[in-house]
């Protein structure tokens, strides 16, 4: 395979496509819009009906798990007022998945493509010039 599973990780820890590396994920200027492909090698990157709740679970389970957690548990063992921690866990659940969106297309992308590498045009092109020899 031309893009191995460690090629696949890089690129996604950097935000790239996970198939040529080019760093056309997001719009260019918008920070929530994500790009239906890539510019330079055509990978779509919304793969179908339900796809982009991959990235939603990840942004979810980061801000529960991280910030939200955290601030519930200092609250019960009486560390920090219930207010302060209503008012925390409240800008937390809005801002944190603002912070978090960029991350979480691109690490969900990494995931989808870690476990079918073969999915990548790259890739494909691999196996077929593999089933001409």
């Amino acid at each position: 395979m031309n893009v191995t599973r460690t090629r696949i990780i890089t690129r996604g820890l950097a935000g790239h496509c996970p198939n040529c590396g080019g760093h056309t994920l997001f719009k260019p200027g918008a920070l929530f819009s994500v790009n239906e492909q890539c510019a330079r090698c055509g990978l779509k990157f919304d793969r179908g009906e339900g796809f982009f709740l991959g990235p939603w679970v990840f942004n979810y389970t980061a801000t529960v798990v991280v910030f939200i957690v955290p601030v519930v548990l200092l609250c019960v063992h009486g560390v920090i007022a219930t207010r302060t921690a209503l008012a925390a866990a409240g800008a937390a659940a809005i801002l944190v998945p603002m912070a978090l969106y960029r991350l979480s297309w691109s690490w969900w992308l990494m995931t989808y493509f870690y476990f079918l590498p073969q999915k990548l045009p790259e890739n494909q092109d691999a196996l077929h010039e593999d089933e001409e020899e």
